[in-house]
């Protein structure tokens, strides 16, 4: 899992510079590059305040920071195979901030 790579990805879509969105999250900058960077592991409630200021739900944030290893051998193939596709949905839906309401 690569939460720090998704973290960083969606905030970068979002549009957020490293240091205001540090500054949003009442976090250091350094802080936030350590959690970027996967050298610091952010406890729950800093999580769901990432989450909540990406707009992006904490459960979407942990599904699209999944890669091959995390799922059981016996499912690795199935999921390489769903996980692009799937992945790109749920981010087209909940990180893309280039929607139009209809």
């Amino acid at each position: 899992m690569n939460l720090g790579l998704t973290i960083k990805n969606v905030r970068k879509q979002k549009g957020f510079k490293q240091n205001k969105f540090a500054e949003l999250c009442n976090i250091t900058q350094s802080y936030l590059s350590q959690i970027e960077n996967n050298a610091k592991d952010p406890n729950l409630s800093i999580l769901k305040i990432i989450s909540e200021k990406l707009e992006t739900p904490l459960p979407v944030l942990f599904f699209l920071s999944m890669e091959n290893s995390d799922v059981p051998e016996k499912k690795q193939q199935a999921f390489s195979m769903i996980a692009p596709s799937i992945k790109s949905l749920v981010n087209e839906f909940f990180v893309n901030t280039e929607l139009v309401n209809d």
